[in-house]
């Protein structure tokens, strides 16, 4: 990832941050870039975003982000009630976001889960919250399982965390990847690592 591709992720995160705590929206940062910040490094070139946003809560992120977003609240309202994600794109950068609406137990609990830090592909000193580690790896397993169990990237994004984190919560994450029907995958997972 090249300097002004981070500034680009850096500057539109913290402009989608600040619409969202202003609406006292809880999210976290999931998918590559958190896995990024909980593992290893790995280039992107845009931010997934996990938030528990309702379908009436849509026309007010749309005003908050302002006429420099492209958000179609109407877009947003059907995407939420579907429970599938939805774009938002700062204008300006051309720099796309992925909000993922929360609409599970397991999304429930990465959210309550996340913690702040500094997360180096979107520059800066903020801190912003980002999922834990075992949820990362959870998420990524039911990833790489809906995927057919194809994608090295996935793959080795979960290896990486877990290599990474010395104090994993295997009892947690056994918990939740039964839940998830991963729990064959995170087992060869724990093996590989």
């Amino acid at each position: 990832m090249n300097f002004p591709t981070m500034l680009r992720l850096a500057r539109t995160f913290e402009l989608l941050a600040a619409a969202l705590e202003r609406l006292a929206i809880p999210y976290a940062v999931v998918g590559s870039v958190a896995s990024s910040a909980r593992g290893s490094y790995r280039a992107t070139e845009d931010i997934d975003v996990l938030a528990r946003i309702s379908p009436l809560q849509a026309g007010q992120l749309v005003d908050a982000l302002g006429r420099d977003w492209y958000a179609d609240a109407d877009q947003m309202r059907d995407a939420i009630a579907a429970g599938r994600a939805f774009n938002l794109i700062y204008i300006p950068f051309s720099q796309k976001v992925d909000v993922f609406p929360a609409k599970d137990d397991f999304c429930t609990a990465q959210l309550e889960r996340a913690t702040r830090l500094h997360v180096a592909a979107l520059a800066g000193g903020v801190e912003y919250p980002v999922v834990s580690a075992e949820d990362i790896v959870l998420a990524k397993l039911q990833q790489y399982k809906a995927g057919g169990e194809v994608s090295e990237r996935q793959w080795t994004d979960v290896l990486k965390v877990i290599r990474a984190t010395p104090d994993m919560d295997w009892t947690y994450m056994g918990s939740w990847a039964a839940r998830l029907g991963v729990n064959n995958l995170l087992a060869r997972a724990k093996v590989e690592s």
